[in-house]
């Protein structure tokens, strides 16, 4: 561990000697004035309210050309009642024929735009974000981690108009009071900032100037004043929707659960109460997320999870107050995706094993219905931050038919899911202290599945973040724990797992055992410097997770038995010169241990990006990895060394300001030295995108990826007290397209379609097993079969071994694979009145596997449109009391 201690003493050092001059930012304000009449909100600002005050203006440029005077200025007036707050904005240009007036679907921007940030938490921390396209498509977001984190699933109440004259374009908002979150003052003093995009120019201005080099967003706002006698108003929305689908697939004969077509339909409800200005309450019944766009196909052949992004709006609104990363580094690592809390979790797919005969037929549910969730989320006055969530799944059944005879058999046991997070800010949001704690409780009892499903899951956590200097320099820590209860089989299952893998032969520091619960630990610290008057910004930090840790019931763990140290420094240029817009260089390290000491990994990397004067933009990257040992290669097996090698990567995108835009970027590894020609990886993406008028564009992402390796995992086989850990040399191909149209109709009515299909191909030869596998020396790892020891028997698809030195007879099946699919949906979303939505959505998949013997092209061509695909057709219709 003197790795680790060397680490703590750097951290410590680095602390003491952070003396640097802080950025200095002169703060403005506006005060507003209360109306008497109401505006009427049609964008055109000919109300005599609005001549009762004068336009405030002189923005400055945010980038390119930080602090400079931009190309074209912004004016706003602001006024309120009782119940609102009235915005209007003047957006100036010389040539409004030019102005570019694209639609597109609630919060995606295209073409102008200008937003107003409020602060109205006074937290310096947190702001209500409002914005509108000059096509009058709506934006609005949460902003949080002083402006890091955008939550664009927030989808408030409010009220928006724009027109076009012959000095630009103008905005009306309206914004309800109820929207917001304040205290009870008599004067309210709001953060507040505007901010406006100039798209022909790729200019972005605001009205309080934010050095280039200052750190923080909110905490550098101006102040809104003026705002008096107004009373905190609490919020009320009642979302009940209805939805009726048909599905159609191929009938399968002799099968009653597939004849073809089936329909039903559902109905549930979505509620937001204001339990106080500042504390709201979201819950739903028997939540229906038929619309939400389907997860894009992955394949992993390596054996860790695969992260999908959370895309359903209860679960990702507030998400924020939930959220509890145990790293998030600037270096970046398979680590930052570790989190106490992963809602993809809840209403996740039954896991449950079915032991049926081979003639039954079985009607198993795709996903584990949601009975109801509550969360109660919000941020007081004087910096607290509360989030509890509760969720209740039921009890999922699979139907079993046995000619003609019906059976049940649990799947998915009742269960409860807990989250709670609570947090306090001090020094005006300098400093946050918060922890979570999370629960699973499964009602086994009585199901089969005792050595299945941990029957509880308890985990938590402490963390922290203290910044100083105007927030240049940050400190941050996070300390977690967590513990699961099982049957001792469900137990063992954990500890051999993917995550753990106890039974490792080579580690003296694990032992598998006979336990009812297992427990575990981890954490991050770091320290960091982020940009100031040298324009240099570094983070530098040790993360850990202990052998025994385990998150995957209620969150997501990526793997145990890990102590990584990270660095992360980084050059920009302060603004625009003749040649970039902008420009970034960093450079990365990174170092990992096993916690018993066992050195794993170790690699260095710098990359550069850059947006030149005519607004295309160059990426490039050289990772050079020197050592690469691996716990998990050999799934459960010993260390594995993996090549040594560099990565090469460049990327480039042309100029997004046109109708036609195209980017692409390639990556390749290659081992080197006694390894070279063990590894070659090669990935290329492309990126097309077409705007065929203000209101249709299609975007394609073609991407390919191969690799050859000549040590991939295949197969295990336990032969008396020895065991074989089978590997191959893989060749992999892989190539999928993502297709994606959208027509805006009006900002309110909009048609989506997304698609992709994919295809993975993976031939395996040169087959061995593993007796020295961390040897140096790449030929010495491993037995490879000779002629005479392996034959393929093509009536069972196995390759059957006879070893020659010690008679051993085993086999095991032929590994080659060729997975196609393709995933498709269309949407239409018609919000006719705010917040009140129309769905009707069109999705279709099909998957299979194909010949590995194909080609990639081959395969899509025959087998990626069959007869087996899936369409359903749905209709959601909700409707938004307030």
């Amino acid at each position: 561990m003197k790795y680790i201690k060397f680490i703590i003493l750097l951290l410590i050092s680095n602390l003491i000697i952070a003396q640097e001059e802080s950025i200095s930012v002169e703060t403005r304000s506006y005060t507003t004035k209360r109306l008497s009449e109401e505006p009427k909100i049609d964008g055109l600002l000919d109300d005599s309210c609005w001549q009762s005050i004068d336009w405030q203006s002189d923005f400055t440029v945010n980038r390119p050309n930080n602090g400079e005077i931009p190309s074209r200025q912004t004016k706003f007036k602001i006024l309120y009642d009782d119940n609102h707050l009235y915005l209007a904005f003047l957006c100036l240009d010389d040539k409004p024929e030019q102005l570019i007036n694209r639609l597109g679907r609630r919060d995606n921007w295209p073409g102008e735009w200008v937003a107003v940030n409020i602060d109205s938490y006074g937290d310096n921390n947190t702001a209500f974000a409002f914005g509108s396209s000059l096509s009058g498509v709506k934006g609005d977001s949460f902003v949080s981690n002083n402006g890091d984190d955008w939550d664009k699933n927030w989808n408030p109440v409010w009220y928006l108009k724009t027109a076009m004259n012959d000095e630009g374009w103008t905005a009306e908002l309206k914004i309800p009071f109820s929207q917001l979150r304040f205290g009870k003052q008599e004067e309210q003093i709001w953060g507040f900032q505007v901010l406006r995009k100039d798209f022909r120019e790729d200019e972005r201005s605001t009205w309080q100037h934010i050095p280039n080099n200052a750190s923080g967003w909110v905490s550098n706002f101006g102040d809104l004043k003026g705002i008096k006698g107004i009373k905190p108003k609490r919020q009320l929305e009642i979302q009940p929707y209805i939805v009726a689908n048909l599905q159609s697939s191929p009938a399968e004969e002799g099968n009653p659960f597939e004849d073809g077509l089936s329909n039903g339909y559902n109905f549930g409800l979505d509620g937001k109460l204001g339990l106080t200005n500042d504390i709201t309450l979201d819950l739903t019944i028997n939540p229906d997320f038929g619309q939400v766009e389907a997860d894009p196909s992955a394949l992993n052949i390596d054996g860790f999870q695969i992260f999908f992004n959370e895309q359903r709006p209860f679960f990702i609104e507030n998400n924020n107050l939930f959220n509890f990363q145990i790293t998030g580094s600037e270096a970046g690592g398979n680590y930052d995706i570790d989190n106490l809390f992963y809602s993809r979790r809840i209403g996740a797919r039954p896991r449950g094993n079915i032991d049926v005969v081979d003639n039954a037929f079985v009607n198993r549910p795709n996903f584990t219905s949601i009975l109801a969730s509550a969360k109660v989320s919000g941020k007081t006055r004087d910096g607290w931050s509360i989030g509890v969530m509760e969720s209740v799944t039921q009890r999922e059944e699979a139907e079993i038919d046995i000619a003609g005879k019906r059976s049940v058999q649990t799947i998915e046991p009742l269960s409860n899911f807990f989250v709670g997070r609570l947090s306090k800010d001090f020094n005006q949001g300098a400093t946050t202290i918060g922890g979570t704690l999370t629960s699973v409780y499964r009602d086994l009892e009585g199901t089969g599945l005792e050595d299945q499903y941990h029957s509880d899951a308890l985990s938590g956590g402490i963390n922290f973040i203290h910044t100083w200097n105007e927030r240049e320099w940050a400190i941050e820590g996070s300390l977690i724990f967590s513990n699961v209860k099982g049957t001792t089989e469900k137990i063992n299952d954990t500890q051999t797992g993917f995550e753990h893998y106890f039974q490792r032969p080579d580690a003296e520091h694990i032992e598998l055992q006979d336990l009812t619960s297992l427990s575990g630990n981890g954490g991050n610290l770091s320290i960091a410097n982020y940009w100031g008057e040298d324009n240099l910004s570094f983070q530098s930090g040790v993360t850990w997770r202990s052998k025994g840790l385990e998150l995957n019931d209620i969150g997501f763990l990526n793997t145990s038995d890990e102590i990584n140290y990270y660095f992360w420094g980084a050059y920009r240029l302060p603004t625009a010169n003749k040649t970039f817009r902008s420009f970034q260089i960093k450079y990365n390290t990174w170092s990992r241990w096993t916690t018993g000491n066992e050195h794993l990994y170790l690699a260095f990397n710098t990359n550069a990006r850059a947006t030149f004067q005519n607004y295309w933009s160059l990426a490039s990257e050289v990772n050079f990895v020197q050592k690469d040992i691996s716990q998990k290669a050999l799934f459960g097996g010993p260390l594995l060394r993996r090549a040594s090698g560099f990565y090469k990567f460049i990327d480039i995108d042309s100029d997004d300001r046109k109708d036609f835009t195209a980017g692409l970027n390639y990556g390749r590894f290659d081992a080197i030295g006694s390894d070279k020609g063990v590894v070659i990886v090669q990935m290329l993406n492309l990126r097309f995108r077409y705007q065929f008028n203000d209101a249709f564009s299609l975007q394609l992402s073609p991407r390919y990826f191969q690799q050859d390796r000549k040590i991939q995992n295949v197969s295990f086989e336990e032969i008396g007290e020895d065991a074989r850990y089978i590997t191959g040399r893989i060749k992999q191909k892989t190539f999928s397209t993502s297709i994606r149209m959208n027509y805006s109709i009006t900002p309110n009515l909009t048609i989506e379609y997304w698609g992709q299909p994919f295809v993975s191909i993976g031939n395996y030869e040169e087959f061995k097993f593993m007796t020295d596998s961390t040897n140096p020396d790449f030929n010495q790892r491993f037995h490879l079969y000779n002629d005479n020891e392996i034959s393929f028997r093509a009536e069972d698809d196995i390759y059957r071994i006879v070893e020659n030195e010690t008679g051993y007879a085993y086999s095991f099946d032929n590994p080659d694979f060729n997975f196609v699919e393709f995933r498709s949906n269309m949407v239409l979303r018609w919000e006719y009145k705010p917040n009140s939505e129309l769905f009707l959505v069109w999705t279709q998949s099909n998957s299979n596997f194909s010949d590995p013997n194909q080609s990639v092209f081959a395969t899509l061509r025959d087998d990626l449109f069959n007869e087996e695909a899936q369409n359903i057709w749905l209709v959601k219709l909700t409707y938004r009391f307030y």
